[in-house]
């Protein structure tokens, strides 16, 4: 089945031409994002966390419905720009030199080019772009100060920051959702904008943002190798009996059904190359566009 002809079934084919190639349009910068995340084996659903974080924040501030889903999307595609990033410097394990952290610092620029010339560019710009600018000046490209950081931007910043935190890396384990939430707190008006992280903050305190930490997609949980901690992203069409593959290791495993769910136990095998091979995850990225499309596209 081709791509088009897969999108279509999931969005529907009764919608107007001009929303269905807008919807397409969309779907095609959502899935090159993903192939971009793809290349560090550590950062299963970070962008689908991001985004989902992104738009219950804009939800709690009360925004219009256009706001949410632009930031949303923006939480998607914020960092398009790692596709420039080389192996060796985005899956280091030690702590990156000062040439290595200038390289990663070029990411937000990078994106930016990369989407300059799309169609539904002005939709992502300010989270692409300045996602690492910060409220006292200190960020990243541009050292944007206080209001000068766009809306969307310092709110996909505090977004990306605490899924940074809460994720296992090479290096860590992933942080306790407090600890990030007080790091978050102990940073308001520096790193973070101050209003809108008390926000953030109390989203998480009350328990709202559980659903999506450690989750690759809605009600799947990223699962554990044995060898690299959580890195096995599960979809939602997996079926037991199913192989998966660790991306760090290349471990295999065996999807199986136990109580009702599933879950994933190693073979003792290991990927092929074919196996390891990156595909876009259509279903959810399919989710996301139908969650942002109604409001973002003109019908």
């Amino acid at each position: 089945m081709s791509f088009l002809t897969t999108v279509s079934r999931l969005l529907g084919a009764d919608r107007p031409e001009k929303l269905r190639h807008q919807e397409n349009l969309l779907m095609t910068l959502l899935v090159m994002a993903w192939m971009v995340e793809a290349r560090d084996p550590y950062t299963g659903g970070h962008l689908w966390r991001v985004s989902q974080f992104s738009r219950l924040l804009a939800q709690e501030l009360s925004l219009p419905d256009a706001d949410v889903a632009r930031i949303s999307v923006g939480g998607f595609l914020h960092d398009l720009g790692k596709v420039s990033v080389p192996d060796h410097i985005l899956g280091k394990k030690d702590r990156l030199t000062e040439e290595e952290y200038e390289v990663i610092k070029t990411h937000p620029e990078v994106g930016w080019r990369m989407l300059a010339g799309h169609p539904l560019a002005a939709l992502a710009e300010a989270a692409v772009r300045a996602h690492h600018e910060t409220p006292d000046g200190r960020g990243y490209p541009r050292g944007l100060v206080g209001k000068d950081v766009p809306l969307d931007a310092r709110i996909v910043g505090i977004c990306d920051a605490f899924d940074a935190m809460t994720s296992t890396r090479p290096y860590r384990r992933g942080m306790p959702t407090e600890k990030a939430l007080t790091i978050i707190e102990e940073n308001l008006d520096r790193q973070f904008d101050a209003t809108f992280g008390t926000r953030f903050i109390s989203l998480g305190r009350s328990g709202q943002l559980d659903h999506i930490v450690g989750h690759s997609d809605e009600g799947i949980p990223l699962h554990d190798c044995v060898m690299c901690g959580p890195t096995l992203v599960l979809r939602r069409n997996h079926q037991p009996g199913d192989k998966i593959y660790c991306p760090a290791c290349t471990g295999e495993y065996s999807v199986q059904r136990e109580n009702g769910s599933l879950v994933t136990a190693p073979t003792g095998g290991k990927g092929t190359p074919k196996d390891l091979e990156p595909e876009a995850d259509i279903e959810l990225i399919g989710c996301v566009v139908r969650a942002s499309a109604k409001a973002l596209l003109a019908y």
